[in-house]
């Protein structure tokens, strides 16, 4: 049997995981939801949800890749008990890794087109009109998005060919450092602007004024679900990281470094954003086009502005790639693992798979722009995103949950006894209960609110059929975690 793949280092274990973490929830949705949510207080309540809930996920998946040493495609199989049902979320899992890159190299084409444009001075001198219809020109640009998309994915299965040491652990690593020190150089530049000041105490002095303003409802749950997106839970995609790890260290202590990491950029990301809106009068809350269109106006009203625009989108550029290569990593496994693929053959046939799977999210904002399954407005990479984000992700979390927690799946005291080993901060034992049962009932909340939040809206013809489907899919879950398989485990 072929030994498994470990990580050169620590610093690189480290660094992958957070670049696998940290992506475009962190420096795109982060600092509009802070601008929508009312600056400061939902910046703390994402930071308690952060650690009460996010940590214990990103432990649990640690723990099942470290102690089967295998990808979510067959770790379950692995460690459940004869009769378990958890190894049938395996598909799951593997369809989750599929459908978020359909969109998200599209998306990380666009940072890479936009870093492109802004290098080049494509917007220099334009108007926020301009700007505007620049953005939307693009999206319909069928044969320039093809580009982009396929220049991404190119790149990062390039990168995943050369293996999991001299590829992906060394080319990531340079990406994190260099991303980490673009934020930093990027966000003391935005508190040098004239205004920025109104900016960070917006976004550091919390203020139930601004709270109230948003609903207090709204900035609770916004933060709870925030906290619970940010770190690319859910469908294995950390779990194979974990399976590459040695023993040497605590995974608590590991996952706290990363979770460290994965904050210190959404909010460097806005301390970049925030200030600079209130410096020329923007509004930090202007949802999914702040990136794209807000501030590249902003950029066009500042010194020197066509660099620091560069300089942001390569930033943008570099979380975006970092998420593809982890996830491209995950697939690969998936296919060493289940059929038996040398790595190479893997890469060439993902390759062509994945630039297929990506095409409909491009069409539809061009030909295909008439398919609006989720309602009038909406695109197939709305679609998509709905799936992953508001679907699997979640009802993955549980089940990872529930796996190391409960009798039925690994059990708790395996858990435990994986995650306690090596040095470093140990993770209690005392919160058994609090995984079994309160934070799958937390995300059960979350999950349910967000068809509630999405489809009630657009009237009772969309509402009532997607709200039996969010919970037939939750009852499956249910049904995957409390339920016997009557075949035996292989």
């Amino acid at each position: 049997m072929k030994e498994r793949e470990k990580f050169g280092s620590r610093l690189g274990f480290i660094l992958v995981s957070a670049g696998c973490a940290i992506g475009l929830g962190n420096v795109w949705k982060f600092p509009y939801m802070t601008g929508q949510y009312g600056g400061a207080a939902f910046v703390l309540i994402y930071l308690v949800f952060l650690v009460c809930m996010g940590l214990p996920i990103l432990i649990s998946e640690f723990a099942v890749g470290r102690a089967s040493r295998q990808s979510a495609a067959k770790a379950l199989n692995t460690l459940e008990p004869e009769g378990s049902n958890f190894h049938k979320y395996r598909w799951m899992g593997m369809i989750g890794n599929y459908v978020l890159m359909m969109f998200y190299t599209m998306v990380a084409g666009w940072t890479m087109y936009y870093c492109y444009v802004m290098a080049t001075g494509k917007l220099s001198g334009a108007n926020t009109e301009q700007v505007t219809q620049y953005f939307s020109d693009f999206q319909k640009s069928t044969g320039t998005m093809t580009f982009w998309m396929i220049l991404a994915v190119l790149l990062s299965f390039g990168i995943c060919s050369l293996g999991l040491q001299k590829g992906v652990e060394r080319i990531t690593k340079v990406m994190m450092i260099c991303l980490l020190a673009l934020i930093v150089v990027l966000a003391v530049h935005s508190l040098t602007l004239d205004g920025a000041m109104e900016g960070v105490k917006f976004y550091l002095v919390p203020s139930l004024e601004n709270m109230k303003k948003a609903g207090i409802g709204n900035v609770i749950f916004g933060a709870m679900s925030q906290s619970f997106f940010t770190l690319s839970i859910g469908i294995g995609a950390m779990e194979i990281f974990g399976s590459y790890m040695p023993k040497n260290h605590t995974l608590a202590g590991e996952s706290l470094r990363i979770l460290v990491l994965d904050t210190f950029v959404a909010l460097m990301a806005g301390m970049i954003i925030i200030p600079a809106c209130f410096s020329f009068g923007v509004e930090p809350g202007a949802g999914p086009g702040l990136v794209f269109i807000t501030l590249p106006n902003v950029f066009n009203q500042m010194m020197g502005g066509r660099l620091w625009g560069a300089l942001f989108f390569l930033f943008m550029a570099f979380a975006a790639l970092s998420t593809v290569i982890a996830v491209f990593e995950n697939i690969l496994a998936f296919s060493m693992e289940l059929l038996g693929w040398e790595r190479k053959k893997a890469v060439l046939v993902n390759i062509v798979l994945v630039i297929l799977l990506s095409l409909p999210a491009v069409l539809g904002f061009g030909p295909w722009s008439g398919v609006q399954i989720l309602g009038e407005g909406t695109t197939i990479m709305d679609l998509e995103d709905f799936i992953v984000s508001n679907n699997i992700l979640p009802l993955g979390s549980v089940v990872f949950v529930l796996f190391c927690a409960s009798k039925r799946g690994w059990g708790w005291k395996n858990f435990i006894k994986e995650v306690n080993i090596g040095e470093g901060v140990k993770f209690p034992s005392g919160i058994r209960l609090y995984m079994l049962w309160v934070i799958p009932v937390i995300v059960s909340i979350i999950y349910l609110k967000g068809y509630y939040d999405m489809f009630k809206p657009k009237g009772m013809e969309y509402f009532i059929p997607w709200m039996i489907i969010g919970v037939a899919l939750l009852l499956m879950v249910g049904w995957i975690t409390l339920g016997h398989s009557k075949t035996k485990k292989r």
